[in-house]
């Protein structure tokens, strides 16, 4: 199997995902191991299915993220990384997602955040992190806040969500600022 890159934080473990593993997952694995190793529905599945056969990489951008594995359980409780990593640039887009409501508001995500972008800077030598939220998702936005990203401005119309185009407001984080903030 690709090499898995592995953080911890005093609660997760972190475990990276990128394209190749998970080409390599769709060879070796059934659908029911598939949906086991990432702790998945049908609709996971056929959405996880649907991006390796279209293909998840370019030559400049791909995806790279960890999943967020609870210590206590083993399970696979959310999700922490980059829709969209710029290699030839040094820039990428942050993504997180908790899989259940009772994993929220508990610190989990402040942790995981903290590890990836400490990754992304030192070791993805990252210049640039930028996040796209609605502007309703307060918590999310004071998630980013806390880390001392600044807001840039909205995206207008930039995400479709049940057949509606939503705004998206855009945050970003530099290298400098993040190691002058730590």
């Amino acid at each position: 199997m690709q090499t898995s890159i592995e953080l911890n934080t005093p609660r997760l473990l972190l475990k990276s995902i990128t394209p190749a593993i998970i080409n390599e997952l769709f060879q070796n694995k059934s659908k029911e191991g598939l949906m086991q190793f990432f702790n998945m529905d049908e609709a996971g599945y056929e959405r996880l299915k649907e991006m390796n056969e279209a293909g998840m990489e370019s030559f400049r951008v791909a995806l790279f993220y960890f999943l967020l594995i609870d210590k206590t359980s083993g399970k696979v409780i959310g999700e922490c990384g980059f829709h969209s990593w710029n290699k030839a640039h040094h820039r990428a887009e942050l993504y997180y997602h908790l899989k259940n409501d009772s994993d929220k508001r508990k610190g989990l995500m402040t942790e995981a955040v903290k590890e990836v972008l400490n990754y992304a800077y030192n070791e993805l030598k990252l210049h640039r992190v930028q996040a796209l939220v609605a502007r309703e998702n307060i918590a999310s936005i004071k998630l980013l806040e806390r880390f001392k990203f600044q807001k840039e401005g909205v995206l207008r119309e930039d995400y479709l969500v049940d057949g509606k185009m939503e705004d998206s407001v855009c945050y970003s984080l530099l290298k400098h600022e993040w190691e002058s903030g730590k």
